[in-house]
């Protein structure tokens, strides 16, 4: 199996619901469900592949304070090298729907800290080579965000491919945003996007088409991979030709970290050379399971785990 990784954002989410309709300001409310727990784009994939039984390695850093102790502890001695700078851990509040959907509120901590050095502090090159590095939650790291060219020339001086999810914009899809995505495409060997993030980038409104005018601009052999909820997976390979994963029919729990867990299926499945259409749909059936059941359960990947 190639050696996989993951660079970004890891934080503390607190979840409480669900809620309808919002309340009213100055009132309080009662729910039923609250659970403390790792988050992050970062945090949410490492801990599907901890629980999938998945070798890794996770580049991140935490604040000083409580928070971040608990966070290291969740990683055991994966963290041992994580930088904690003298902020407070970033908290996302998630307040739950009753349709799965959710509303998050986000406190700057810890995160705009996260730099290339914390990164080298943590992941060495020798050990990846051959793999795959994911890099998310880049809106939301900006010192690491002015680096990417640097982590790029890092990744494929080492023989690593190096795998985008951008994550949502925290002020929105403004063409800067999307400018830049697209420079930082034009550099990266994988791209997993859901279907809002694709159709914008190109303005194209079907996800097929849209995901073939983003490879467009990628380097050759690169994958493109567009997350379209209940409508399953698609993607495009270095063949040119699409391919798709359908989702099961689930009653949906909580689809917090829906996309995160995605990645870290569909990327274990690549990691061990399986076909795309192996990955897609090992990628949907994983997510599918985590986002129907409370407490969350990942389940297992597919019998199709070993490599051809």
């Amino acid at each position: 199996m190639r050696p996989l990784a993951v660079i970004g954002n890891v934080n503390v989410d607190l979840i409480l619901g669900p809620t309808a309709p919002w309340p009213q300001a100055g009132t309080e409310i009662t729910v039923d469900h609250d659970e403390l727990r790792v988050g992050g784009q970062a945090g949410n994939t490492a801990l599907a592949w901890q629980a999938l039984g998945v070798d890794f390695e996770i580049a991140a850093n935490v604040g000083s304070d409580q928070f971040g102790h608990w966070l290291r502890e969740a990683f055991g001695d994966r963290s041992a090298l994580w930088p904690a700078h003298a902020d407070r851990t970033t908290l996302s509040v998630g307040i739950t729907h009753p349709d799965g959907e959710r509303t998050f509120f986000t406190t700057r901590g810890h995160l705009p800290d996260f730099s290339l050095v914390d990164v080298h502090t943590v992941l060495q090159g020798k050990q990846l080579a051959g793999g795959y590095a994911l890099l998310c939650g880049s809106f939301l790291t900006p010192l690491l965000a002015r680096d990417h060219d640097k982590l790029f020339d890092w990744t494929h001086g080492r023989g690593i491919k190096l795998v985008l999810d951008t994550g949502w914009p925290p002020d929105g899809w403004t063409e800067a945003n999307c400018a830049v995505t697209r420079a930082w495409l034009s550099r990266c060997d994988c791209a997993l996007l859901n279907e809002v993030e694709a159709t914008t980038l190109t303005g194209i409104t079907a996800p097929a088409d849209a995901a073939r005018a983003l490879l467009s601009g990628m380097p050759n052999g690169a994958i493109v991979v567009v997350k379209c909820g209940p409508g399953g997976a698609i993607a495009i390979g270095p063949d040119g030709l699409l391919v798709s994963a359908s989702a099961p029919k689930v009653t949906v729990v909580d689809t917090i970290g829906a996309g995160d867990v995605f990645n870290a299926a569909f990327l274990a499945a690549l990691a061990m050379n399986r076909p795309l259409a192996d990955c897609l749909a090992s990628g949907v059936q994983v997510a599918s399971r985590a986002i129907s059941t409370l407490p969350r359960s990942y389940g297992a990947l597919p019998p199709f785990e070993k490599a051809v």
